[in-house]
């Protein structure tokens, strides 16, 4: 998953507005307590952080892709 996808997901599956709010200010638990937004810009893969947002958020898998959006596969060191 490229960044550009992280964002496009993260509006759809969120709405624009709460998603952006959610990057910012959302703590994850699994990453340190970083936000989404320090999590990327710390180099973390954005489909570990993703996942570690929808988990958190609670986030079926029906709905974690987005219409059109098919996941990308795991890193290795994942989990």
């Amino acid at each position: 998953m490229r960044e550009r996808e992280f964002w496009e997901l993260l509006e759809e599956v969120f709405g624009r507005s709460y998603g952006r709010a959610l990057a910012h200010d959302q703590r994850l638990t699994k990453l340190g307590g970083r936000t989404v937004v320090e999590a990327l810009d710390d180099g973390e893969e954005p489909r570990v952080v993703w996942n570690v947002l929808c988990d958190q958020m609670d986030v079926p898998d029906a709905r974690r892709w987005g219409k059109d959006h098919v996941a990308p596969p795991l890193p290795v060191d994942f989990r």
